[in-house]
Parts: C-alpha cells; structure tokens; sequence
C-alpha cells in the first residue's frame, strides 16, 4: 500500500461518480470530479467540484493539478482528453481500453479474437450494406458510437422495414442478429493487477423498454453457465490489462447457450446491489483497485435485489418509510426527466 494517500480524480458526475466518491470517502480517499453538468450530482459527495467541458484545456489542467489518479465513471469521454491526462497522470482504466470499447464494432472483433463468443454481426455504413447481410435479420441496428438505455437503437424484422425508419447513415452502425433470449445476465468484476481478481457472483437483469429495470441475485442459471460468465469476465479484464471494475453483459439463448452482449469498462448499474449484498461494493473495489489499496476477501451478507427508479416513480420513494432490509437510494438529480435514472432501492432477501 502507497504510504501517501492518494486523491482521486473522477471524470463524470452522475450517480455513479457519486456512488465512487462516497465510496471513497469510506476509505478516506479525497476525490475531485469534474463533469460537464453544472447540477451533477456527484457535487453533494466529492471533496472538490469543477464544471467544465471536456475540450476545457485549462479546467482539465486544474482537474489534473487538483488529483494524482484519475478514473472515470462512463466511457464515452474524448479518447484525446483522457490521453492527454494520461500524460500526466495515471488513468485507470487505461484510455486505450476505451478506444476499443466505445466502438461497438471494434468491441465485438476484440471479443471474438480472444475466442469469446457474441451474437452474429456486420459493420453497416451504407443502406446496401443492410441489403448485403439479410440474413442477419430480424436483428438489431446499433450506432458503432455513444448511445445507451436503447439510444440509437433501431430493431429490423426484415427489408421491408426499411422505408419507415429514419436512418441517419452519417453514422456508422453494427447489425447484430436477435437470438431468442431467455434471460440477461451480468459479471462485475475488479482486476487489481496480473491474475489478481475480486468476482461477483452473476446478477440476473431485467430489461424494460431497453433500460435496466432490477437486478438480482442470485441468478437463475445452471452451474456451466455461472462458471462460464465468470472465467470468461476474468480473461476480457486480463486481455485488456484492466485495472478497476468492469462489467460485462451476457445473454443466455433458450438453449442455454453464452453470449458476451457489451463491456462496460467502468461500475455498473447491474452491480449497484453490491453495495448492500457485499462487504465490498464495486464502488469500493474499483477505488481499491486503481488507488493500489489493499484487496480485501469478498463476503456475500446477502441476497439481494435492486430495483432502479425510472423518472416520476422517484416522487413515490421520497417520503416512503423503508423496512430494515430496504436501502434506499436517491440520486439528487435536480431534474426529473422520463426514462432518466433517479435512484435505486436494494432489498436484502435474507
């Protein structure tokens, strides 16, 4: 362990910058965030708040002078900014794990050459190209780039479809092709350095309007699966080199067949229940991890669900009295807007 302690630079300051920052503060790590978002949340748990764009080369100098790791809550930051931080600071993850994973089609090839498998998929530039993989449909078209909770999303049964969707081919896409789905599944997972892992067990997701509604553990999956999900989480993060907490999302067929769906390179929403189910969270794991902090045993306490609060549903929670094995969780977010992640409630099962 480091004989000074760190301050931690945390870029983005939404609910999951703030989670990171109270996680810290457990541990006594000082953290800075600067996000974009004037209101961000993440504002009310960090010991220092700067507001500026990511192309703010004198916010982001300040940002650097003020910490001396940086981490980052969600991944589609400037590749140029956290590269130029880099330069004088550690990142963890490494910013080069990001230019992989904030394409969707560089994301898929990485995944399939380390001999993980995914769902059949084609790059598409150009309408001929959706004409040109037929056979991938009915599939899904994705953006290569940004997009989340269902943005930038078009779902394609066959051709015909075609004429009534609005298509921006400015964009790049990936068509990737709909299995029957039985059940989504996700792995976080905190790799600390070579062949060094703390594994959750696999939460079982579900999706409402392509958003993540609950998560639960444990998953209702076979042993071959719980084993597979995790020994192939444990190769992504070492192929990678990662260093904190990453996620990785799965699908499950009806013939019980393993699909890596994306990775986020960051904590996860799907993990939130770590908080309360776990003596570690992956909040605090992550800041273990690129803090170079110790590694600490991890111990279920519970089972758990979480249960995410979508826009309005959060003015039903705010003055509601909660049992003893009920932990609520409010964002602070100062606008309420549809399909906008407001806060969470855990449930403890045992």
């Amino acid at each position: 362990m480091s004989a000074v302690k760190p301050i931690l630079g945390i870029i983005g300051g939404g609910q999951l910058g703030s989670m990171l920052a109270s996680a810290a503060k457990k541990i006594n790590i000082k953290t800075v965030v600067i996000s974009d978002d004037e209101a961000a949340p993440a504002k009310n748990f960090c010991d220092k708040f700067i507001y500026a764009k990511y192309n703010n080369e004198n916010k982001i100098d300040e940002f650097v002078q003020a910490s001396n790791i940086v981490t980052f809550e969600f991944e589609n930051i400037p590749y140029e900014t956290l590269k130029k931080i880099s330069q004088k600071r550690p990142v963890f993850p490494d910013p080069a794990i990001n230019k992989i994973i904030q394409n969707r089609y560089t994301e898929k090839n990485f995944i399939n050459q380390i001999e993980i498998k995914t769902t059949k998929f084609a790059l598409i530039k150009k309408k001929e190209d959706l004409l040109n993989n037929k056979d991938l449909l009915p599939g899904i078209l994705k953006t290569c780039t940004l997009g989340y909770d269902g943005k930038g999303q078009y779902k394609i049964n066959s051709l015909n479809e075609l004429s009534n969707l609005n298509i921006d081919f400015n964009n790049e896409y990936i068509l990737e092709k709909t299995i029957t789905l039985k059940k989504e599944i996700s792995i976080i997972i905190t790799r600390f350095k070579n062949n060094t892992y703390q594994a959750y067990e696999p939460i079982e997701n579900i999706h409402q309007d392509q958003i993540l509604k609950s998560s639960k553990i444990p998953a209702r999956i076979d042993q071959l699966t719980f084993d597979q999900s995790i020994s192939w989480a444990k190769k992504i993060s070492e192929k990678l080199n990662y260093i904190g907490t990453m996620c990785v999302e799965y699908f499950i067929d009806q013939n019980n067949i393993l699909y890596v769906n994306e990775i986020a390179p960051r904590v996860h929403n799907s993990g939130h229940l770590t908080i309360n189910a776990y003596n570690i969270s992956q909040f605090e794991n992550h800041v273990r991890a690129v803090c170079q902090l110790d590694k600490i045993e991890l111990k279920k306490i519970s089972n758990a669900e979480m249960i995410n609060i979508i826009g309005k549903e959060i003015t039903n929670y705010q003055n509601k009295k909660f049992s003893n094995n009920e932990f609520f969780f409010d964002y602070l977010k100062e606008t309420i807007k549809d399909k906008r992640k407001m806060g969470h409630l855990t449930i403890l099962k045992d």
